[in-house]
């Protein structure tokens, strides 16, 4: 992939969601998802740099960053990871969390309170790849403005309820563009989609 220094960072929303919407269930668990199938080799292959890097250990791959080098992620997203003792949970990347003053978090990790502002200025920035939001819903929600793509894995699942795509603020109206679409033998279709502005 060519990352021309004269090319605008985006923020891409890359996000497994069921077909009812929802990134997770009402527990904050993704466990309902497959980690298995044909669409793996797109996960694995074409989005190594959104692992986090005990994934990337455990499956022999490792991130080049031609995709991300930056990641931003909300307090619910970051603290499973806290829960089972990974601080960093992409060490290869900057990771920025979302999160109230007086958390703690790893000495990687920048907590910051105003993830527009952030993302603004990462996105103003010289080079590099693009920045990875990992979610949760209610940061997407809050930045839908600054979302320039989105990356959706679609599962062939219902949850029922659980954590929304764009939490519970859900988008207005928004129109997309469709880029791309990769439908595998899986049933996961995998949408790269643009907010028409």
């Amino acid at each position: 992939m060519d990352r021309s220094a004269s090319r605008r960072r985006e923020l891409v929303y890359y996000v497994a969601v069921s077909l009812d919407g929802f990134i997770a269930a009402p527990d904050g668990s993704a466990d309902a998802f497959p980690v298995e199938g044909d669409h793996m080799e797109l996960v694995v292959g074409e989005y190594t740099d959104a692992l986090p890097g005990h994934v990337q250990r455990a499956l022999g791959v490792r991130a080049d960053l031609s995709r991300f080098d930056t990641v931003v992620m909300g307090w619910g997203t970051y603290t499973p990871a806290l829960a089972v003792g990974i601080d960093s949970p992409y060490p290869h990347l900057r990771q920025y969390v979302v999160g109230s003053p007086g958390r703690r978090t790893g000495a990687d990790v920048t907590l910051v309170q105003d993830p527009v502002a952030l993302v603004r200025a990462l996105k103003g920035e010289q080079g590099g790849s693009d920045v990875y939001l990992a979610g949760g819903g209610e940061l997407a929600g809050s930045l839908l403005e600054e979302v320039d793509r989105l990356v959706l894995k679609v599962n062939p699942l219902l949850l029922g309820d659980g954590v929304p795509l764009f939490g519970r603020r859900g988008p207005r109206t928004t129109h997309l563009e469709v880029l791309d679409r990769r439908l595998f033998a899986s049933g996961v279709t995998v949408v790269e989609a643009r907010p028409r502005r």
